[in-house]
């Protein structure tokens, strides 16, 4: 090696050291999302032996790698073993994350994780701290799969009812991984999703448990498996449980009252059903994309709280999207703060620091102008009614994979706001914003503070 190409290195390492975490999560993303679109827009990944064309490959790649699950082809009709398999890999390594995954690599090939990876991660995973992020990876890893191995074997004997063995083993695994990653994939066939299968028991409770617990979030679950005690959970655990619950009930509870007496819905099925189908679109909904229900079919208002649950999607560090359980919560608390005339954010006999709140509002804030701005532009761009094409948005960006029937009839350039929307709603819209921007100096000056008239 000569002196200019050391030179060379040591000027290029200089550089990547320079990149802030937030670029290169963001630029891992995108890698995986090209890599994924070049194998699926492959002739070999279709059943057809013909490509299904390189915008509709990138939107299934990016729907794939963000957890989303809306498709512009059915995963079944139209994608090779091949093909499914390309989709599958790319659900786990999104849910997981990228850095979880080239943690993995590390570990395995031996390889030191330097503090600028360790840095990464922490961004990845949404943690306060760098200490013990390396263990919480494995811990992830191995609770993952867990998680999946129980789900997969209870599908597979429960799908095998209705299919053959072989084809039960690889959807019982296909569907446990996918519901665990919040994807809303699946490989039934025809755009039904989990719909022939809307009054079987097991099938619903193994998918709503697999979907919540990759919802949670792995510092929960972890949380929750070691502490075993609610009075001795830290408070982010017990934010996000509680406000699982309560989501998760209620949604439960309003879908049901809703829908009950629709015939296209919950009115043609039995009192256990009902409460099944209820449930199952309740959470579903918030992290999912996975539907028993055919959507077109529910009426206004609970397609309304559909889009309601959805922007408030799944908790941090998790496989869903949305703004989050723990950002809701604290615009709630926030509210009430106000109108109480307290002094202080509270929950469970400890105080919110107000930068944490004034976090989770912009958060909020952010998150309507781009579901805004992406609605806007598709009214534009394409033919749909105004409410599908906000459910779609709001599916897009909280990585839900629900639509009213609009994704395959999407325009090229329709697609590609749509991608832009599933890439900024997984990657979190702050992140985005931080990755994109320049870093900047804190301002040593103060300026004189005067207040100004709200309301």
């Amino acid at each position: 090696m000569d002196i200019s190409e050391a030179i060379g290195i040591k000027l290029l390492d200089a550089g990547l050291k320079k990149i802030k975490p937030t670029r290169t999560l963001a630029f891992g993303v995108c890698l995986l999302i090209l890599v994924g679109a070049i194998l699926l827009s492959l002739p070999e990944a279709s059943k057809s032996g013909e490509s299904i064309g390189f915008l509709n490959a990138l939107f299934t790649a990016t729907s794939a790698v963000c957890v989303t699950g809306l498709t512009v082809v059915d995963t079944y009709t139209h994608f090779s073993l091949f093909g499914q398999i390309v989709i599958l890999v790319l659900i786990q390594i999104g849910g997981l994350g990228i850095m979880t995954m080239a943690t993995l690599l590390f570990l395995l090939l031996g390889k030191k994780i330097t503090l600028r990876e360790r840095l990464v991660i922490q961004e990845a995973l949404n943690q306060f701290t760098l200490s013990g992020l390396v263990r919480l990876t494995r811990r992830i890893l191995l609770i993952t799969l867990v998680f999946e191995g129980f789900g997969a074997v209870l599908l597979v004997f429960r799908f095998v009812k209705y299919y053959d063995v072989g084809q039960s083993l690889y959807y019982g695994l296909f569907h446990a991984v996918s519901a665990f990653n919040n994807s809303g994939f699946d490989v039934v066939g025809g755009f039904r999703s989990l719909a022939p299968f809307i009054e079987d028991p097991i099938i619903n409770i193994v998918t709503i448990v697999l979907n919540e617990c990759g919802g949670l979030g792995f510092t929960v679950i972890y949380d929750i498996l070691t502490t075993r005690d609610f009075r001795r959970l830290s408070l982010h655990s017990k934010v996000v449980i509680t406000m699982t619950l309560i989501l998760m009930f209620l949604g439960c509870m309003m879908f049901y009252v809703l829908e009950q007496n629709n015939p296209k819905t919950l009115g043609a099925l039995t009192p256990t059903g009902k409460v099944l189908a209820a449930a199952f679109h309740s959470v579903s909904t918030r992290t999912s994309g996975f539907n028993t229900l055919n959507l077109e079919d529910l009426t206004t208002p609970a397609k309304y709280l559909s889009i309601i649950l959805m922007f408030i999607g799944s908790s941090p560090a998790s496989t869903g999207g949305g703004i989050k359980t723990s950002t809701f919560a604290l615009i709630i608390l926030m509210i009430y703060t106000v109108i109480a005339s307290k002094e202080h954010v509270e929950i469970f006999k400890r105080r919110i620091p107000m930068d944490n709140v004034f976090k989770a509002i912009v958060i909020a804030i952010v998150s309507v102008l781009l579901v805004f701005i992406s609605s806007f532009i598709l009214t534009i761009t394409e033919e749909a009614d105004f409410f599908s094409i906000v459910f779609e948005t709001t599916a897009a960006f909280s990585t839900v994979g629900l639509s009213l029937g609009i994704t395959p009839g999407l325009t090229d350039f329709g697609k590609i706001v749509i991608i832009l929307t599933m890439f900024t709603g997984r990657l979190g819209p702050l992140t985005l914003a931080t990755a994109l921007g320049n870093q900047t100096n804190k301002s040593l000056i103060k300026f004189p503070e005067e207040r100004i008239l709200v309301g």
